[in-house]
C-alpha cells in the first residue's frame, strides 16, 4: 500500500501516525509490550488525545520472535485464522540491557529493544548478527479520510478487491540492507528476487503470466538468514524496496497486524523454522514421484482412448506410475457432480479396476463448485451447504459454470458431505484428487459460522485443501493431491502444481519462477504442465520440457485442448520421455530420501541455490537452476539451440551424473546439449544411491543398491541414508577417501548392493 509522495510528504487522503517514541515498556514472564506515543512527549499535555500504538513482543516456538502491532486493542479478531503450531510452555529468556532497554532471547534469535523516552528502535540478531530493524517512520497506523473513499472509485484503491469498509490500516517496515535480497510471498511468476517489487497476498486465477497468484504466501526469506510472517490471512501487501527503496513494508486492513520474525544461519534454517510453525509438508506416497499422464483439460476421451494412451505408453516403454482424468470424466454443465460421465464410461468401477489391473494408479479432477444443472445443486442448496449472499440467498455466478455456487467449508456438514463423495470415490479405486480453482472467492457473501469474508478468500483454499486430503487419508492411509490454490499452512497437503502455463521458453521459465518462490514459502514439492498447458508447443519445447518435468519433485503430461503424449510431438519426444522417466526412476533412492527430509525438516526439496548456499553471493539471484535435494544441481535448458549457462558454488567439484564430467565450483559454465541431456550435476563430497528400477516409482529401494559417490578430495567424507518406502531409516553409508582409495562402509541391510567412485578411485569396502 503505497501512500508516501516521496520521503517526506503523504498521498492526499491519507494520515499516517509513526511510532515516534518508546514512551513505556511492560516486561513480565513470557514478552514485553511497548507502549509508543506516535509523537515526541515532552510534556504532560502532549499526551491529551492523538493515536498510540501497544506493541507486543512475545515468542511462542524457539528462533521466532512475535510481535502484535494494535491501535484499538478492543477490536475483535474475527474468524478465520491461520492454524499455527505455537509451544504454550516455551518462555523466551527476557533481560534489562546497558542502555536501560531490553532484549527478548528465543534460542539464537532476539529482538532488542531501546530504552523508555528514547526514539523508536528495534533491531532482530541471530547469534549476535543484526538482522533487519524498524526506527523512525516505520512502524504506523494509517488513517484514510472519508472523503478521499468516497471520491475513490473502484479498481483505483489499492485495497479494492478486499476492501472491508475499514478506514485504518496498520503497516510496518523492516530495513534492507546493503547486498540484501528477498524472496517468497508463495507462488510468484515475476522476477524470482523481489527486490523493486509490490507483491499483493490475494489469490487469483490470472494463469502464469501476470503479478497475478494462485497461491499467495504472506511469509517472505531474505539472504540475511531470516523470514517473516505476516499472520493475517486477508490481504496484505508487502512493498519491496518499491515505494520506500531500503524497506520492506506491509500492510493490513484493520486495527492490528501480527507478525514472526525467524532467525537462521540459512535460509534453509528459516523455512525449517517457519515450517514448524505452520506445518510440515506431509509424506506423498512413493509412486506419485513416477510420470503421471492426463487426459488434458477441454479434449473428449472415452475408455477406448484412455487405454489407447496407457498400451500405447507400455508398447513404447515409457513407464507410466498415474492416470489422471481431467473434467470430463463428469457431464459437461454438472462441475462438480462428483459422478461419471455414463455415456462415457457406462461401467466407472469396472473400468477402474481394469486399468488398476495394469498397475496404474488413478487420479480425478474436482473443484468446489457445483453448477446449477447438476443433481448435486439441489442436493446442496436444500441443505444450506453453499456460500450464501448477505440477503441469505444462495451466492451464484456463470464465471465457470452456469449458475454455480460455492460449497462453504465453514459449515461441518457441507465439509461432511464433500468429503463423503472424496471417500466414495476412493472406494471406487481413486488414488490421488487433483483439487482445481478456489481463488475466485467473493467477498461480499456470508459463511456458515460467520467468518469474515475478506479473511476467507485466500483461506478458503486451506479449507478446501484440507478437507479433501483428510478424506483421502481416511480412505486410503495416505494421501496425495495435486492441488493449484494455496495459502499459508497447505505445504501440508501435497503436491501443488504452477497452473495454466503458454507453451514456449519464456512460459517454461516463469513457471520455475513460480515454483521456486512457492518453495520459498515452505512448499516441499512442485510440479507443472509438462509441455505448457495453453496451446501447442514445438517437438523442441516439449522435449526440453520433459527434462525439466522429470527432473521435478513430481511429473505431469498435461494440457489444455491437445492430448499431450509424446508421440503427438514426434518419435524422439518418445525416446526423451522413456530416457528421463527411466533417469528418475533410477534416482527413486535419492529422490525418496530427501522427501522424506523435506518431510521432516520443512526445507523444500526442489529448492533455489539461495537456500543452500546462502554465503555464496554469486547464488543469491540464480533463477535458471535449482537444487533437486541436497545434492543434485538441475538446469533445464531453455534454449531451441541447446545452450545452458550455469553457476556452480564454490566448495569444491561437481560431477555431471550423466557424462562424468568434472568441473570446478565457484564459476559459471556454458554447453550445449542434446535432448538427452541437461546440466545434472552432483555436488562435491556426496554420495548419490541409484535403485534398481522396473517400472514403478514405487519399488523397494534398498535391494540392489548402486552406490556412487562423487567429488571426494584427500581426507573428505560423505555420507547419506537411504530410507525405505515407510520413511523409516533403513541403510547408513558413509565413505571416506585416502590416497586413491575410498573406503565405504553400509549399515542397516544385508540386501545385495554395489558401489563406485565417480573418479575412478578403487573401492575399499569396511566391514
Amino acid at each position: 500500500m503505497k501512500v508516501s509522495d516521496g520521503f517526506w510528504l503523504n498521498k492526499n487522503g491519507y494520515d499516517v501516525h509513526w511510532a515516534a517514541q518508546i514512551y513505556e515498556t511492560e516486561a513480565d514472564g513470557s514478552g514485553i509490550t511497548v507502549y509508543a506515543s506516535t509523537q515526541w512527549i515532552s510534556n504532560k499535555g502532549m499526551t491529551l488525545g492523538g493515536p498510540m500504538l501497544t506493541v507486543r513482543f512475545s515468542s511462542t516456538l524457539e528462533n521466532s520472535i512475535k510481535i502484535t502491532i494494535s491501535h484499538f486493542s478492543g477490536s475483535s479478531r474475527q474468524k478465520p485464522s491461520f492454524p499455527i503450531y505455537e509451544d504454550s510452555r516455551f518462555r523466551p529468556v527476557i533481560r534489562k540491557t546497558e542502555n536501560g532497554g531490553y532484549e527478548l532471547i528465543s534460542g539464537d534469535t532476539s529482538v532488542r529493544i531501546g530504552s523508555e523516552k528514547k526514539a523508536w528502535d528495534i533491531a532482530y540478531y541471530h547469534r549476535g548478527r543484526l538482522l533487519t530493524k524498524s526506527g523512525w517512520r516505520t512502524t504506523s497506523v494509517i488513517t484514510e479520510e472519508e472523503w478521499h473513499r468516497e471520491r475513490s472509485k473502484n479498481g483505483e484503491r489499492f485495497f479494492a478487491q478486499s476492501d472491508n469498509g475499514g478506514s485504518t490500516f496498520i503497516r510496518e517496515m523492516l530495513n534492507i540492507s546493503v547486498g540484501e535480497y528477498i524472496y517468497g510471498f508463495g507462488e510468484k511468476f515475476t522476477t524470482f528476487v523481489k527486490n523493486g517489487q509490490t507483491a499483493e497476498i490475494w489469490n487469483n486465477d490470472g494463469g502464469t503470466c501476470t503479478e497475478q497468484s494462485y497461491k499467495s504466501v504472506p511469509f517472505f526469506v531474505s539472504s540475511r538468514g531470516y523470514g517473516v510472517l505476516v499472520n493475517q490471512p486477508e490481504k496484505v501487501v508487502f512493498n519491496v524496496a518499491d515505494e520506500n527503496v531500503t524497506k520492506t513494508a506491509f500492510t493490513v486492513q484493520g486495527e492490528s497486524l501480527e507478525y514472526f520474525v525467524f532467525g537462521g544461519e540459512t535460509i534453509a534454517d528459516v523455512i525449517s523454522r517457519y515450517t514448524a510453525l505452520t506445518g510440515r509438508p506431509a509424506l506423498p506416497p512413493p509412486w506419485s514421484f513416477g510420470l503421471w499422464l492426463s487426459t488434458s483439460f477441454t479434449t473428449d476421451y472415452d475408455e477406448k482412448t484412455v487405454n489407447g494412451f496407457i498400451d500405447e505408453m507400455r508398447r513404447r516403454d515409457i513407464p507410466l506410475d498415474v492416470f489422471h482424468f481431467d473434467c470430463f470424466w463428469m457431464k459437461e454443465f454438472e462441475w462438480c457432480s462428483f459422478e461419471w460421465d455414463r455415456r462415457k464410461f457406462p461401467e466407472p468401477e469396472a473400468m477402474l479396476a481394469r486399468l488398476k489391473a495394469k498397475g496404474l494408479k488413478i487420479c480425478v479432477w474436482i473443484n468446489p463448485y457445483i453448477g446449477q444443472k447438476a443433481p448435486a445443486f439441489r442436493e446442496c442448496a436444500g441443505n444450506g451447504y453453499f456460500i450464501k449472499n448477505r440477503d441469505g440467498s444462495v451466492f451464484q455466478c456463470d464465471m465457470w459454470q452456469p449458475g454455480m455456487a460455492l460449497i462453504d467449508f465453514t459449515n461441518p456438514e457441507a465439509r461432511e458431505w464433500f468429503a463423503r463423495k472424496i471417500r466414495r470415490l476412493a472406494e471406487m479405486g481413486i488414488d490421488a484428487v487433483k483439487t482445481d480453482f478456489g481463488e475466485r472467492i467473493p467477498t461480499d457473501v456470508c459463511y456458515y459460522d460467520d467468518s469474515d469474508p475478506f479473511k476467507m478468500h485466500n483461506f478458503y483454499a486451506y479449507l478446501y485443501n484440507k478437507t479433501v486430503f483428510e478424506a483421502l487419508e481416511q480412505a486410503k492411509g495416505s494421501a496425495c493431491l495435486f492441488a493449484r490454490a494455496a495459502s499459508a499452512g497447505c505445504q501440508q497437503f501435497p503436491v501443488h502444481w504452477g497452473g495454466d502455463c503458454f507453451s514456449d521458453y519464456e512460459s517454461m521459465w516463469e513457471t520455475l519462477r513460480g515454483g521456486l518462490s512457492l518453495c520459498m514459502s515452505g512448499f516441499g514439492f512442485f510440479s507443472h504442465d509438462i509441455g505448457g498447458f495453453e496451446a501447442k508447443g514445438t517437438p523442441d519445447l516439449y522435449k526440453r520440457w520433459t527434462a525439466f518435468g522429470l527432473m521435478s519433485t513430481h511429473s505431469r503430461y498435461h494440457g489444455n485442448s491437445s492430448y499431450r503424449v509424446p508421440w503427438h510431438f514426434d518419435e524422439e519426444s518418445c525416446d526423451v520421455s522413456r530416457h528421463f522417466v527411466k533417469l528418475k526412476g533410477r534416482l527413486m533412492p535419492y529422490l525418496w530420501s530427501n522427501a522424506v527430509i523435506t518431510h521432516k525438516t520443512g526445507v523444500p526439496m526442489m529448492r533455489a541455490m539461495a537456500v543452500d548456499f546462502t554465503s555464496d553471493r554469486s547464488a543469491l539471484t540464480v533463477d535458471t537452476q535449482y537444487m533437486l535435494g541436497e545434492s543434485l544441481l538441475v538446469a533445464p535448458v531453455f534454449s531451441e539451440a541447446g545452450e545452458c549457462s550455469f553457476y556452480l558454488p564454490a566448495g569444491g567439484v561437481w560431477t555431471d551424473i550423466q557424462t562424468g564430467e568434472e568441473l570446478s565450483g565457484g564459476s559459471w559454465y556454458t554447453r550445449t546439449y542434446d535432448y538427452f541431456g541437461m546440466p545434472l550435476m552432483a555436488k562435491p563430497r556426496s554420495i548419490i544411491v541409484y535403485g534398481d528400477f522396473k517400472g514403478s516409482a514405487d519399488y523397494d529401494y534398498i535391494n540392489n543398491m548402486h552406490i556412487v559417490v562423487y567429488g571426494l578430495d584427500e581426507g573428505d567424507k560423505a555420507s547419506v541414508f537411504v530410507y525405505d518406502r515407510d520413511g523409516e531409516t533403513c541403510v547408513d553409508i558413509n565413505a571416506e577417501r585416502k590416497g586413491d582409495k575410498v573406503y565405504i562402509s553400509v549399515s542397516g541391510t544385508d540386501k545385495p548392493f554395489t558401489a563406485e567412485s565417480a573418479q575412478g578411485y578403487e573401492i575399499v569396502m569396511n566391514s
